[in-house]
C-alpha cells in the first residue's frame, strides 16, 4: 500500500464537466481511497479569456450528485488553500522569478507580430519555427538571453509586454516513468521553450499545475492522455526546482461510439446521448445540453459504466459499488488504448440497477415524471 497518498482533480471552468473528466475525477478519487489518501478539488481557472461563470459551481454539483466527494477543496479543508489557481497569482509570480534566477528561464519581448514573421519566414523555406535552444540566443528573436540586464530592466520599466519562457536543457536525454505506460524516453532537443508566465500577470498551465502540485504536496498525478505531451516540461520543471518528482498516471481516452477521435458533445447530440453528468444551460446562448441525472440514469449505475470505459477488474463481475471499486482499483488494469463509449452497455448497467431498486424508491422517482404529464394521484398509485 502507499503511504500519504495525495491526489488532485483539477478542471477548467470553461464549460460544464465531460464524462471523461468525471472518470479522471473518479480514478483520482478510488487511487486515493484505496490508500487511505487525501482527494483534492483544485479549479485552473488561469485561462481568463474562456472562464464561464456558472462552471465551477456545476463542477461541484456534478461530484456531488455522482458520490465523489473532495476532501481538500475551494472552502472545504482550505488546507494548503486557496484552490483556485486565480486567487494564488502572487505565489506564481514569484515561482517564475526564481526560475530566472536559476538561469532555468528568460525574458521575452517578441510581439505576436514578430513571431508571426518568423514563422512565415521559416515556412517559406519549408521549416517549421520552434522557439527554442536553436534560435534562442541567435538574436533574431528578442529576451533576456540576447539582451543586456540593463536593457532588460530598461524594456520591463518602460512597460514593454514580455512573457517568461522555459530554457529547455540542449542535448540532454530525459527518461521518465509512467504507472500506466511504462517508461519514457525524449531528447530535450525536440522540445520548444513554452511560455510559463504571461503578460498579462497570469500563469500559464504548466507553471500554475506545478507549482501547486508541489505546494499542495500531490504524490500521483492522475490525468487524460492529453497531457502525455506536457509530461517532459513537467518533469523538466520539477528537476530546475529540485523537488521530488511525483509518480505520474496518463489515462485512455473516452473514444466515440462510431468511428475515430475522442468523444464530444456532437457524438452525443447526434446519437442521442448526453455526455455530461448533469444538465447544463449556457448562460450566454440559452444553449440547454442533457445529463444523465436528468435523463434518468441512477447515478451508481452511471459510475459503473464510467469505471469500466478504461479499467476491468480482470474477473467477469461487472457490478460493482464504489466501495467495491475502491477496493479493486489498479493501474494494473488500466488500458493503455482508448476506450469506446457504448451506449447500450450504458443502458444495460442503468438496467441492473434499476432491477434492485424496490418499488417505492421507483414510485418517488416516477411521480414527477406523471405529474408532469397531470397524472395526479397517491403515491401508493405510482407503487402499484
Amino acid at each position: 500500500m502507499e503511504s500519504n497518498v495525495r491526489v488532485r482533480f483539477a478542471p477548467s471552468p470553461t464549460g460544464p464537466l465531460h464524462i471523461g473528466g468525471v472518470r479522471t475525477a473518479l480514478y483520482n478519487y478510488l487511487f486515493a481511497k484505496k490508500h487511505n489518501g487525501t482527494f483534492i478539488l483544485r479549479i485552473e481557472d488561469t485561462d481568463q479569456t474562456r472562464y464561464v461563470a456558472n462552471a465551477e459551481q456545476y463542477i461541484i454539483d456534478a461530484l456531488k450528485w455522482c458520490n465523489i466527494p473532495f476532501d481538500e477543496g475551494p472552502n472545504t479543508n482550505e488546507k494548503f488553500g486557496p484552490y483556485k489557481q486565480s486567487e494564488r497569482k502572487e505565489i506564481y509570480k514569484k515561482y517564475a522569478a526564481i526560475l530566472v534566477e536559476k538561469g532555468a528561464a528568460y525574458y521575452a519581448f517578441d510581439t505576436p507580430e514578430e513571431l508571426t514573421a518568423q514563422r512565415d519566414f521559416n515556412a517559406s523555406k519549408g521549416k517549421i519555427f520552434t522557439y527554442n535552444w536553436q534560435n534562442r540566443e541567435e538574436g533574431k528573436l528578442i529576451n533576456s538571453l540576447v539582451l543586456s540586464e540593463e536593457e532588460v530592466q530598461q524594456k520591463i520599466n518602460a512597460g514593454d509586454k514580455y512573457v517568461i519562457r522555459f530554457k529547455n536543457p540542449q542535448g540532454e536525454i530525459l527518461y521518465m516513468q509512467d504507472e500506466i505506460r511504462g517508461r519514457i524516453t525524449i531528447k530535450t532537443n525536440t522540445l520548444d521553450d513554452k511560455v510559463l508566465f504571461k503578460s498579462d500577470g497570469m500563469p500559464t498551465y504548466h507553471l500554475a499545475n506545478i507549482v501547486d502540485d508541489h505546494l499542495m504536496e500531490i504524490t500521483h498525478v492522475i490525468r487524460g492522455e492529453e497531457w502525455l505531451p506536457s509530461m517532459p516540461l513537467h518533469v523538466l520543471l520539477y528537476q530546475a526546482f529540485d523537488w521530488e518528482v511525483p509518480k505520474f498516471a496518463h489515462l485512455p481516452l473516452i473514444l466515440k461510439p462510431v468511428g475515430k477521435g475522442k468523444l464530444s458533445k456532437r457524438d452525443g447530440d447526434k446519437l442521442g446521448f448526453p455526455v455530461f453528468p448533469l444538465e447544463y444551460t449556457n448562460e450566454e446562448t440559452g444553449d440547454i445540453s442533457r445529463g444523465y441525472k436528468e435523463d434518468g440514469y441512477f447515478a451508481d449505475a452511471f459510475i459503473n459504466m464510467l469505471a469500466f470505459l478504461g479499467w476491468n477488474p480482470g474477473t467477469e463481475q461487472e457490478i460493482f459499488s464504489i466501495e467495491e471499486l475502491t477496493q479493486k482499483f489498479n493501474f494494473e488494469r488500466v488500458n493503455k488504448a482508448g476506450a469506446k463509449f457504448n451506449l447500450d452497455k450504458t443502458k444495460w448497467f442503468q438496467q441492473q440497477y434499476m432491477q434492485t431498486k424496490d418499488d417505492a424508491e421507483l414510485a418517488e422517482l416516477f411521480k414527477p415524471i406523471l405529474e408532469k404529464k397531470e397524472f395526479k394521484k397517491q403515491i401508493k398509485k405510482f407503487k402499484k
